[in-house]
């Protein structure tokens, strides 16, 4: 499974691979501390913070800026990561979008994109999601996803904190989506 490619898009949205030039852009998103208010790691609107994680999303080597097709905006940011071909599951996670977007039904266009292509090569999906963040627990539910376990975590460069692990079986995606 090639964690990044080219580019995933339908007629909402479009997931390139980030790229180094991207910083400001995807910073001007992040740069809200509401967006990361119920995240386990919630300054990363701070500058210094959000370097790390940009950092971390380009050596993941499957990081996306989100864009709306409508207009060219960057809105926001995913990735997939952890590819286990052994274990036949590949994590999506890292996912974050601009204030404006929220409530907007921009999140389940871009993960239906990214459980469609992964569904092409894995069996399960799993994404990691902070024991707060209560919004992405029920958004990652809408889409049908289950809760099957916790772990600490330890996001890049970041210190380790509580995440629920939630999983989508293909079989169940194909009869949801």
């Amino acid at each position: 499974m090639n964690l990044q490619p080219e580019t995933l898009k339908n007629d909402i949205v479009k997931l390139i691979p980030l790229r180094e030039s991207d910083f400001e852009e995807l910073y001007q998103c992040a740069s809200n501390p509401e967006v990361w208010e119920q995240h386990p790691n919630k300054d990363r609107y701070k500058r210094d913070v959000f370097e790390n994680f940009f950092k971390g999303a380009m050596e993941s080597k499957g990081a996306f800026k989100i864009v709306e097709v409508s207009n060219g905006k960057v809105v926001g940011s995913t990735r997939f990561y952890d590819y286990d071909e052994k274990s036949n599951v590949v994590l999506i996670g890292y996912t974050f979008y601009a204030k404006e977007y929220w409530g907007k039904g921009i999140n389940p266009v871009v993960k239906k994109i990214m459980l469609d292509y992964a569904f092409q090569f894995v069996d399960n999906v799993h994404f990691h999601i902070g024991g707060n963040n209560v919004r992405s627990q029920i958004a990652i539910q809408r889409i049908g996803a289950k809760k099957i376990s916790e772990k600490l975590i330890e996001y890049y460069g970041e210190p380790a904190k509580l995440n629920f692990i939630y999983e989508i079986k293909k079989e169940d995606w194909l009869n949801f989506s």
